[in-house]
């Protein structure tokens, strides 16, 4: 389970304050569930997975979202809220939410609404002197983040959360409550549609074809982890059809010798980046050159190693989602299967 996670402080010292777990939303990613008389209820499940796991039916979970959006309407005026990273300022910028403060990036585009914005440095490593100064009422960050943020959000008088950007569900149901706390319904609503129609019709395009067994390279400068379906990339592979040779771990990613992945034997290798795609992508081409052993892996002697776009496939969920499955299913179906 993940999560938009709420924190808050009172005025004689730090407590934690509300905590609000979301679902991961595993089931959207399987199949309906299992009937004696499928013809009879396939298309009722399919609406089951969507929409009723978007819903917010949860009681702590609602009472959680009734209480940040209470306490939103009792400020005297609109919150000041601060993104901490591309993903979020993006989520932020289609709920037509103002902010005071928004992250740089040498990589990701920010929307043109917030190039004047305050800015109060990379995601990774955000200056709270900086943030400080805004006085936020919020600040939003992306769960990927929370082991490294948490700690110094503690330090300030503020609320934040993290939002849930592992998964596309997981931003779908981070964009439903944000649109319910900060008086946004109509337009987390229209998106909300979107991706289940989108959803609805996407979820049989694959089901007759042979899903490739899949390894996944996430990398920065100087190494690079194995990324598992619980990380971003990793649902991404997942919703496209693709197995993941490193299923079933509970952990984003994974630290593996290259011996061990020569065990699962994938069908198919991607390389995404962490950052710095073009450091990232030298690294990878450098290794499979000179580490001698990838040349025994079937999918590099058969062409199937490609580096995946860093603008589809980041650390977070984005609104190229959509592009990011063609991509993979050129890769994955043969459409596009000129690798490394």
């Amino acid at each position: 389970m993940n999560m938009m996670r709420f924190m808050r402080k009172n005025r004689k010292k730090y407590v934690f304050g509300i905590f609000l777990t979301l679902l991961l939303l595993v089931s959207m990613m399987l199949g309906g569930c299992v009937d004696q008389h499928p013809e009879n209820t396939k298309k009722s499940n399919q609406s089951v997975s969507v929409e009723t796991m978007l819903e917010i039916t949860d009681p702590k979970e609602k009472t959680a979202v009734e209480t940040a959006k209470a306490k939103v309407k009792n400020l005297s005026a609109q919150p000041k809220i601060i993104a901490t990273s591309p993903a979020v300022a993006e989520i932020c910028d289609k709920l037509d939410l103002n902010l005071v403060g928004v992250c740089k990036s040498n990589v990701s585009k920010l929307p043109d609404r917030y190039k004047k914005t305050k800015k109060i440095g990379l995601a990774m490593n955000p200056d709270m002197e900086i943030m400080t100064s805004l006085k936020p009422d919020w600040i939003l960050s992306p769960s990927s983040l929370q082991s490294d943020l948490e700690a110094k959000y503690k330090e300030l008088h503020t609320d934040y959360a993290f939002l849930n950007l592992r998964s596309v569900s997981g931003m779908y149901r981070s964009i439903q409550e944000l649109g319910e706390i900060f008086g946004k319904e109509k337009q987390a609503e229209k998106m909300t549609k979107k991706f289940i129609s989108f959803y609805k019709n996407y979820q049989k395009r694959n089901q007759n074809k042979r899903h490739p067994k899949v390894l996944i390279l996430m990398g920065m400068p100087g190494s690079y982890v194995i990324a598992t379906e619980n990380s971003y990339v990793g649902s991404l592979v997942k919703l496209a059809g693709g197995k993941n040779v490193y299923q079933g771990s509970n952990q984003e990613f994974l630290n593996v010798n290259t011996e061990d992945m020569k065990k699962k034997e994938p069908d198919i290798i991607v390389c995404a980046a962490h950052a710095l795609p073009e450091k990232v992508k030298k690294m990878f081409k450098e290794d499979f050159k000179t580490n001698d052993i990838w040349k025994h892996f079937e999918a590099v002697k058969n062409g199937r190693v490609y580096d995946l776009t860093y603008e589809y496939f980041g650390m977070s969920a984005n609104f190229n989602y959509q592009k990011a499955l063609k991509e993979l299913e050129g890769y994955f179906y043969g459409d596009n299967k000129t690798g490394k």
